[in-house]
């Protein structure tokens, strides 16, 4: 009986004191610092959808349509 007893009484140890190990960390990231990057990455992936669209509306696109015209102008 007195094994059990002593059995019972380190797992509760070794759980109290891996749950303080646990509170009192202070290494590795926190939720702000995780939700920053997201939103970075977000905004910069904005930016650059951003860019492409305009660069494809206003260059790309025109250009390849007037390409395309005139190959299939048959007048001269």
């Amino acid at each position: 009986m007195k094994k059990l007893i002593n059995s019972i009484k380190n797992r509760i140890n070794s759980a109290i004191v891996s749950a303080r190990t646990a509170v009192e960390s202070t290494a590795g990231e926190g939720y702000v610092d995780t939700g920053v990057k997201i939103i970075v990455g977000v905004v910069i992936g904005g930016v650059i959808l951003a860019g492409l669209y305009t660069l494809f509306n206003g260059t790309v696109i025109p250009t390849l349509t007037t390409k395309i015209g005139d190959m299939f102008n048959y007048a001269g």
